[in-house]
């Protein structure tokens, strides 16, 4: 026992030794693996704000428009009526240099200017050379021309990721959807009036079916060329609903590419500009004078001479020179016939009529860019006269076809629309409208008559597509320039309905200075410029949206019963 104590002292010593070892190296063990824990971390945030918070949008960073759940972040997407995307935001990216990196400046603009066609090479050597540590060189670039810069292994050159709006139809619906600047604010269209409605994320549907938009701006296009025309409008619109299916303005421009675009291609014709539309209110001045004064459809008017109002006469284009009924007045398109019917109605009755109507003020619409009517102020009996043929009042061609949808859907006020709920109802609400009423269900009926008998007989016989009951006006009037009008600059317009028994839908197209050719015989006039484009336009729309034919015998036509009260046979279009 007494040769073992050293042994046991030893031995308890080192196991002591041992001890602190070990705790020494699970010390540094924890510590180690708190180092590689950090590290880890600080990639995984790295990684993250690389992969998420830097591949949002612009501004999405600070304003917290983004979810883990990956929903869609940003400016909200704008779709046609049956989803088809007409607006959306995609990331991209911007260029920018840091001046005091770069060693070359002049070479370095060189070499931008060559990847960026349009660039100018005095204003980005200044931003070159300049002071500060920033400045934008190029905003919403192609991936081709990131890859480009990215080449030239420039370090005072560096990218911020920002968001850039685009519009995969083009300009086929610009004028409706609009477009937005360089930060995503909203400058026309629905992209200006529903901004802050888009900008918070939240995606419009409109009434626009992208189809027949395509239809009526190639039918429009082609008139336009054929006449060589300064420019146009059409809307195909419900006339009970007053949905917008489409809306055209010509010309018209790519949104995605704003750099050589004329005030001419930005300025919307169907909705901003005002004109005077000729005999398309002769369909108002006949209504109100048999609606107010309940007049037979054989009341006469005497159209053998000119009325004279001090200096000036009131004549027909196509004079007849004989004394004529309702219908032959509306369906040879009578001035003298027509004046003589505002006379009838009375200064303020015609003027009030007009007005409860909507043709006297701006128009309530879903885009800001509406024009405001030219009114005679104040309103006197001449122009009550003039009115009652499309003489004097100026309006949008928009304002003008939700005027005759009220004439002809049974004679309820119609307010366009072009917004519509993601169920596919209107945004509005119909019932206000249904309340108002413009003329009896009995004048509407007598109008779809009269309108059917100008296709089938008198000045709009190019608008017919066989097969369906086609009911229209033409409308054919000199601009006034200078305060003077002048017989070669014309506005050449058709309004059609379909199917004229019991309409549901209405097609317009205004035809801005048209110019005769060697097929309408020299002719620039409505019936020969804009009703062959309604007619083609109506043949589309009946093929896209399967409208079946109704081929009726003659002795079954809708404008039949009309017949009787004229007298002799169409003169000319």
């Amino acid at each position: 026992m007494i040769f073992k104590a050293p042994y046991l002292r030893k031995s308890v010593r080192m196991q002591g030794e041992k001890s602190v070892a070990l705790d020494q190296a699970r010390g540094r063990i924890v510590i180690i693996g708190l180092c590689f824990l950090l590290a880890y971390g600080a990639v995984a945030l790295r990684a993250f704000d690389l992969a998420v918070l830097r591949g949002l949008p612009k501004g999405t960073q600070e304003q917290g428009y983004y979810d883990f759940a990956g929903s869609k972040a940003g400016r909200g997407d704008i779709y046609d009526r049956n989803g088809i995307l007409l607006a959306t935001t995609l990331p991209g990216a911007s260029l920018f240099a840091d001046p005091s990196l770069i060693m070359d400046a002049k070479e370095l603009t060189q070499q931008l200017v060559k990847i960026f066609p349009g660039m100018d090479f005095g204003v980005t050597l200044q931003k070159l050379q300049g002071k500060g540590r920033f400045s934008w060189i190029a905003r919403n670039i192609t991936p081709q021309q990131q890859y480009a810069v990215l080449r030239l292994g420039q370090p005072g050159l560096g990218f911020e990721h920002e968001s850039r709006r685009y519009y995969p139809q083009g300009a086929l619906a610009v004028h409706m959807v609009g477009y937005t600047d360089i930060d995503d604010h909203g400058l026309a269209g629905v992209e200006r009036s529903f901004d802050s409605y888009l900008g918070k994320g939240h995606d419009l549907r409109l009434s626009v079916d992208v189809r027949l938009q395509h239809v009526l701006h190639r039918e429009l296009s082609r008139a336009i060329a054929e006449f060589t025309a300064k420019g146009g409008a059409g809307v195909i619109m419900d006339v009970n609903s007053g949905e917008i299916l489409a809306g055209v303005s010509l010309p018209d421009f790519d949104p995605d590419n704003m750099n050589k675009v004329t005030p001419e291609q930005m300025f919307n014709n169907l909705t901003l500009g005002v004109y005077e539309l000729g005999s398309m209110f002769k369909i108002f001045s006949t209504a109100a004078v048999l609606d107010k004064k309940n007049i037979p459809m054989g009341y006469q008017f005497d159209a053998r001479q000119p009325i004279k109002i001090g200096r000036f006469s009131i004549r027909d284009y196509h004079a007849e020179n004989r004394i004529m009924t309702v219908p032959e007045v509306f369906m040879y398109s009578s001035n003298i016939g027509s004046a003589k019917m505002g006379e009838l109605v009375g200064t303020e009755g015609l003027r009030q009529f007009y007005s409860d109507i909507g043709l006297l003020e701006k128009m309530e619409f879903e885009i800001e860019e509406t024009g405001r009517p030219l009114v005679p102020s104040p309103w006197r009996d001449v122009h009550t006269l003039t009115a009652a043929f499309g003489h004097g009042v100026s309006t949008t061609p928009l304002q003008m076809s939700a005027g005759v949808a009220s004439i002809v859907n049974g004679g309820l006020l119609v307010r366009p629309k072009l917004v519509i709920g993601n169920d596919g109802d209107a945004s509005h609400d119909v019932s206000e409208q249904a309340s108002i009423r413009i003329v009896s269900e009995e004048t509407s009926i007598k109008m779809r008559g009269l309108l059917r008998l100008v296709v089938s007989d008198g000045t709009g016989g190019k608008a017919n597509v066989d097969g369906y009951e086609i009911g229209g006006k033409t409308g054919t009037a000199e601009k006034s320039v200078n305060g003077r009008y002048d017989r070669k600059k014309l506005i050449s317009s058709f309004v059609a309905v379909f199917p004229s028994s019991n309409p549901k839908y209405l097609v317009m197209i205004m035809v801005d200075e048209p110019h005769g050719n060697k097929q309408s015989w020299g002719y620039a006039t409505a019936g020969w410029v804009a009703a062959p484009a309604v007619a083609r336009t109506v043949s589309s729309m009946t093929t896209i949206m399967g409208i079946a034919p109704d081929y009726k015998p003659k002795d079954q036509d809708y404008s039949r019963p009309l017949k009787q009260y004229v007298t002799a046979k169409k003169k000319g279009h």
